[in-house]
């Protein structure tokens, strides 16, 4: 074979390894700077949120890459099985108790809002609300509420601070109807799943309806009967940006940071208070 057609071939195949290599390089830089991240269905003004949240990441060259999961037992998993980088959208008491479960090592890596949760009334059937107050629920009401464990005990806790049930529990106990002591109207309490508690308005006298829920399903807010109460215990209610231990010396680490530092501005904190309309409270 001729000597300058070897070497000219020799020469392609390097500049196309060295191509490959740049490009593979590349990647890598890019993956660093690509953060997966899980969240529940997003409501309008999640949107809106994390809009605010990418355009401000795309000055730091860092992309975020959206999983959205319909019920609250999925993120965790795939935090845990490195299926995404981060997750948002617990809160302190869900992921210490799922910690406690599965055995975990999920931690916070940064506080975001807290979103109170709302005693709604039921409707009647011309789709009006049938209570203006909780006081007016009747004896022998029945009140729905989200059946798992962490948000089971968080509205029993804001029926006993109402003062319309006692428990045997208090502090960050968990509760359940099985410790209630103490019913003097006699409500029925209707366990269901979170996502379904809004859509059981129509048959129930009140339900406990979580905020993504309430959005999604368009409830007004007008017929909040009940509300819970922000104040020196409501820590264990603070959502929060989650990660897997150890994030801090993950490849991922400096992009995780820059999406804390994103969210804890005040164009962010802005958005929240329009979007949400003061349901979502910023609480960096």
């Amino acid at each position: 074979m001729n000597w300058k057609k070897l070497l000219g071939i020799a020469s392609v195949s390097l500049a196309v390894g060295l191509v490959l290599v740049a490009c593979g390089a590349k990647k890598s830089a890019d993956d660093k700077n690509t953060i997966k991240i899980g969240v529940m269905t997003k409501s309008e003004s999640d949107e809106a949120r994390w809009k605010k949240i990418e355009e401000l990441l795309k000055k730091e060259d860092v992309t975020l890459k959206f999983t959205e999961f319909t019920d609250y037992s999925q993120p965790n998993k795939a935090l845990a099985n490195d299926e995404i980088d981060v997750n948002a959208f617990q809160h302190y008491n869900f992921m210490n108790n799922w910690n406690k479960e599965h055995k975990g090592d999920i931690v916070a890596v940064a506080d975001t809002i807290i979103s109170p949760i709302h005693l709604f009334s039921g409707i009647d059937g011309s789709g009006k609300a049938k209570y203006k107050d909780v006081k007016d629920l009747p004896d022998g009401a029945t009140i729905a509420i989200p059946n798992d464990p962490t948000n089971e005990s968080r509205v029993l806790y804001i029926l006993a601070d109402a003062g319309l049930i006692k428990l045997n529990v208090s502090g960050d106990k968990f509760a359940t109807i099985a410790n209630i002591t103490d019913n003097p109207k006699k409500f029925k309490i209707e366990e269901l799943e979170a996502s379904q508690t809004a859509h059981a308005l129509s048959s129930v006298d009140a339900a406990f309806v979580n905020n993504n829920y309430a959005v999604a399903a368009n409830l007004d807010y007008k017929t909040s009967i009940l509300t819970e109460k922000v104040g020196e215990n409501s820590k264990q209610w603070i959502n929060v940006i989650s990660a897997r231990k150890g994030w801090e010396k993950s490849p991922k680490a400096d992009a995780i940071k820059k999406l804390v530092k994103a969210y804890h501005t005040d164009e962010v904190k802005k958005v929240i208070d329009e979007s949400s309309k003061g349901i979502d409270v910023p609480v960096w």
